[in-house]
Formats: structure tokens, sequence, C-alpha cells
């Protein structure tokens, strides 16, 4: 895909019906999801347990747009290579899973896929610098990860504003993932973010059999973001 900054939405699929995944995916892109959000969690590196390759594989065929499968997992090197193979468009690691954040980004290209880089909301970016060249993505955590729903952490702001000026035209997308609705999207817009992940934000109301509340819901969060910009 060409490389551009305008607002993607990306639905997290930890808030939708596990029991229909496949038409769940069906429904959001139809609705207007740009990127589909896969967690994976490990119940070591973050207090929760998700999925695995299988399932990304089972998803993929179904995935028309995106895949965007975030790795919050420790270690995580071991398994790039079956989540490269399960048909992750972008694999993003986070830097305090792994101690040699260099290499894991590497193997990420090497696999096939774009490489994500995540940040704790603890994270600082004195690292990130000497890793730009080696990254396709950065994933600034505006929660603590493991869970859906949590609140909004507005002291990332800034973070993203200084990630932003760090990045210059280099073709970074930065991603934020975590408590995102219009109320806090435009914030983050306006800071220079261009990727948005939204679990329960876009998914509330809405169902497979009633998919227009989903629509409305990525309209809402794609149009505050976009009026943000404009007025940046």
């Amino acid at each position: 895909m060409t490389f551009d900054r305008s607002i993607k939405i990306a639905p997290s699929i930890l808030s939708a019906d596990f029991a229909d995944f496949g038409r769940e995916i069906a429904a959001i892109e139809a609705q207007g999801a740009d990127w589909v959000h896969v967690d994976v969690m490990d119940g070591h590196f973050v207090p929760n347990l998700t999925f695995g390759p299988p399932l990304v594989a089972a998803l993929r065929p179904h995935v028309t747009t995106r895949m965007d499968v975030h790795l919050m997992i420790a270690p995580v090197d071991p398994y790039i290579a079956a989540f490269a193979a399960a048909g992750a468009d972008v694999l993003t690691a986070h830097m305090e899973a792994t101690p040699h954040i260099h290499r894991t980004l590497q193997a990420i290209r090497a696999a096939g896929c774009k490489a994500g880089l995540a940040l704790n909301p603890g994270t600082g970016l004195d690292g990130v610098a000497y890793l730009l060249d080696e990254i396709d993505l950065v994933c600034v955590m505006t929660v603590n990860p493991g869970f859906g729903g949590q609140s909004f952490l507005e002291a990332q702001v800034a973070k993203v504003t200084a990630l932003r000026e760090m990045i210059g035209d280099r073709p970074v997308h930065i991603e934020i993932d975590g408590g995102i609705t219009p109320a806090t999207a435009p914030l983050m817009a306006a800071a220079g973010a261009d990727v948005l992940v939204a679990g329960s934000a876009v998914f509330k109301g809405g169902s497979v059999a009633t998919p227009a509340p989903y629509g409305d819901n990525i309209r809402a969060i794609r149009d505050a973001a976009e009026d943000a910009r404009r007025a940046a």
C-alpha cells in the first residue's frame, strides 16, 4: 500500500463477537474501517491472554484491508515467523518486550511484514530516534496494555507531538491504541497521529445483524479527528 498520512480507523477485534469474527470483520470493513487491528496477548507481558497464529491465519481470508497485528508478548522473536506466515501485514513489537529491539524490527521486515514499534505509557522516546529507519509504524499506547475499555491517558499527547517532530518526512505511521473515542481522537490527530485504534468505541451499539452503528461510530471518530487536524 502507498504510504499516506490520512486518518485511518483500525477497529480492534478484541471488542468484536468472538464467535463470529469473519462476519464481524466483513461488517466493519463495509462500514468504513481502514485497517483491522488484532491484539495478541500472552498472559505474561500483559495480564490477559488472547490470540495466537492459528487465529490470525483464520482471520486472514476475511480481511481485505490491512491486518495490523499488535504483539503484546515476551519473548517476541520466536513468534515472528509464525505470525508473518499467518498473514499479518503489520507486526508490532513492544520496546519493553526485548533487550534487542533493533534485531526484532529487522526480523519483522525480513519476514515480509511492515515493522511496528509499540511504546507503553511509561516509556519515553529516547531510544526511538535510533530506530526510525527500521520501522514503518510507531504505536503509542494511551492506556496500559492488557485490557480493552480503559480510560485514555492524556499525558501521552505530548509524547505524540514530540514523536511527530522526530519522524519528520519519514514514511512512518503514528498509531494510537487505547481509549480512542470522538472526544479523544481530536487530541491525537492534532498532535500528529494518523492511525487510530478503537475497540468498544467502534463496536458499541452494533452487531453483525445491525452493523450500521459501526459505521456511525467510525465516521464520528474520523470526522472528529479530521476536523482537529484541519484546525491544527
